[in-house]
């Protein structure tokens, strides 16, 4: 549905709203800057959004719709889940039994109005709005938690009096009673089902001397969700260890559990994990989305000779492929991604992992209960009677766990498994100093992927240029010519282009985002054991020595990945230093 570029001029002088001189001022300038009519009058400041986006209703003849005082039921505001509103600027603000308003900014957006569509089972009609109206909307995401638990305490006030009492020593009966309590009930749902919407990687209920304070871990970061009464604590956690199977009248030691849920269709596990405390009980709330697919190493990042290099460990039959990284870097989403190309009808895969964090087809998955005795070494012991192609080890923790691997690596089978260093050439005297003899490591170990994740920028994000000082401090970390060369070959620079002239991002903003960031993405270093690192292993060469070598033959750190990825617009310099640093 184009805009009518005449008619919008025509309007727009008829309202008044700019002289016909400044208007043709306008349009002259939009010629020359190749930039629409309406762009060029906002960014010189000659008319506002709302009154732009008013004249192009008027043009495309469909209602324009303010939403910077409405109040949206959320069971309308949550046909579209809050990372879709703010990544596509768009607003779901009335319903009937058959039809859905979306207030948006472009509604040429056919792919994401069908989405919404398909989502909510009602015809979808769109409304033009400002920004101003979806930053407003989209507040009132975070605002709905706070606001639904104050309904719930107040709707359910004699009840809760009952159940949300101080923490003194309860019987395992009272706390039953008390997680099955409705109030405590709606509570916990709403804070799994609201996290769910946010995308939250993890839930964090952490009691405090007078309240009790509820995190999200959204895009690696951990935001404030909302402040309840102290005692509120007590019944909360109460209702996890129901959910959980956990002992409800045990405080003094730490208890892991899981349960499982589904919404809207989708299989969602959650990871529990309870930590005593001063002040009582911390409770942490992994979610894994178990139906999650369609990952490619491209979509996850990876780009040029680090990618050829996965490609190329992945033809082989036998030998390791280690992702390594410290906790919540993506080295488990990897995998499965490997795992995923390497699925066909002729090969047998089979896992041993903990937790399984997504379901896939024709693949074996085992789930570790160290409780009962079900250990990765003795999962792992046992898949190698099960005559797997390929195998999957969620991690390689103990001597027992790395030699058994190493072992089925060496007797035809191809090893995945992920390791906790900070680098690739860390991955070895780790494994050495697991009791793995540096002759078994170069016998077995392909390919080492190091990787993090980073915060990705968002649509409004602003270009700039580093200044002559800043060039030189990022000297110090990166070589420039061998950057500037990647660049050039991988096409995201010109042929000609020098450090001056290349332009970096800086998060912005605005109504999609409120730090200028949306969603993570990888940056990895892939590490090869040539013919020259294994000589190297062999004579007990430092990690440091390792990965300078591993440098000269073409491998790329995580850090000149995340300049790649600055220059490409992926991210900000800002993101990558602050990621590396941790």
């Amino acid at each position: 549905m184009q805009i009518n570029q005449e008619q919008l001029k025509k309007f727009i002088l008829e309202a008044g709203l700019i002289s016909r001189s400044d208007l043709e001022a306008e349009e002259k300038k939009a010629g020359g800057n190749k930039q629409s009519f309406g762009d060029t009058l906002l960014s010189d400041g000659k008319i506002s959004e709302a009154d732009l986006k008013k004249m192009e209703a008027y043009v495309l003849g469909i209602p324009f719709v303010s939403l910077a005082t409405e109040k949206i039921d959320f069971s309308i505001l949550s046909f579209i889940p809050e990372p879709i509103a703010r990544n596509y600027n768009i607003i779901a603000y009335k319903k009937t039994d058959t039809s859905l308003e979306v207030a948006m900014l472009d509604i040429d957006n056919l792919p994401i109005i069908d989405f919404v569509k398909k989502r909510s089972g009602l015809k979808v009609l769109p409304r033009l709005t400002d920004s101003a109206s979806i930053k407003s909307a989209l507040l009132q995401y975070k605002k709905s938690l706070q606001a639904e638990f104050s309904d719930i305490i107040q709707k359910e006030s004699n009840s809760l009096d009952g159940s949300l009492k101080d923490e003194v020593e309860e019987s395992e009966e009272e706390l039953k009673e008390m997680a099955d309590d409705l109030p405590v009930v709606k509570i916990v749902d709403s804070l799994v089902s609201h996290a769910i919407l946010q995308n939250a990687s993890d839930i964090h209920i952490e009691p405090g001397e007078n309240d009790l304070t509820v995190r999200y871990r959204i895009d690696g970061i951990l935001h404030d969700a909302m402040v309840l009464d102290k005692k509120a604590s007590a019944g909360i956690t109460a209702r996890i260890k129901v959910l959980s199977n956990l002992k409800l009248d045990e405080k003094r030691l730490p208890q892991d559990g899981r349960f499982k849920i589904d919404q809207n269709g989708q299989r969602v596990s959650f990871r529990v994990s309870t930590l005593p405390t001063f002040y009582g009980e911390k409770t942490v709330i992994r979610i894994l989305r178990e139906s999650s697919h369609g990952f490619s190493l491209e979509g996850l990042g990876f780009h040029g000779e680090a990618l050829e290099r996965i490609h190329d460990s992945l033809k082989q039959k036998t030998g390791m492929v280690l992702a390594a990284g410290p906790t919540g870097s993506g080295k488990t989403t990897t995998l499965y991604t490997m795992l995923d190309m390497l699925n066909k009808p002729d090969v047998n895969i089979s896992t041993v992992e903990d937790p399984i964090e997504y379901q896939m087809p024709r693949i074996n998955q085992t789930q570790v209960k160290s409780e009962i005795g079900l250990t990765f070494a003795n999962g792992l012991r046992s898949l190698l009677r099960q005559d797997p192609d390929v195998i999957m080890v969620g991690e390689i923790r103990d001597k027992e766990t790395a030699g058994l691997a190493v072992n089925a690596s060496l007797t035809g089978h191809l090893v995945l498994s992920t390791i906790h260093t900070n680098s690739a050439s860390g991955a070895i005297p780790r494994m050495i100093d697991m009791g793995v003899e540096p002759f078994l490591i170069i016998s077995t170990v392909k390919t080492i992927i190091a990787q993090r994740l980073v915060r990705k920028l968002t649509s409004g994000k602003k270009e700039y240029f580093l200044s002559s000082a800043e060039i030189k401090n990022m000297a110090k970390y990166v070589d420039l010519e061998k950057m500037l060369r990647i660049l050039k070959e991988e096409k995201v620079i010109g042929p000609n282009a020098v450090w001056d002239k290349i332009p970096f991002y800086k998060p912005v903003k605005d109504a999609s985002s409120e730090d200028g960031y949306s969603g993570r993405v990888g940056i990895h270093e892939v590490l090869k054991v040539t013919s020259t690192i294994k000589e190297m292993i062999i004579k007990g060469s430092s990690e440091d020595e390792i990965e300078t070598q591993a440098k000269k033959e073409g491998m790329t750190t995580m850090l000149e990945d995340g300049i790649f990825k600055a220059i490409s617009g992926e991210t900000s310099i800002e993101e990558v230093f602050r990621v590396i640093s941790e």
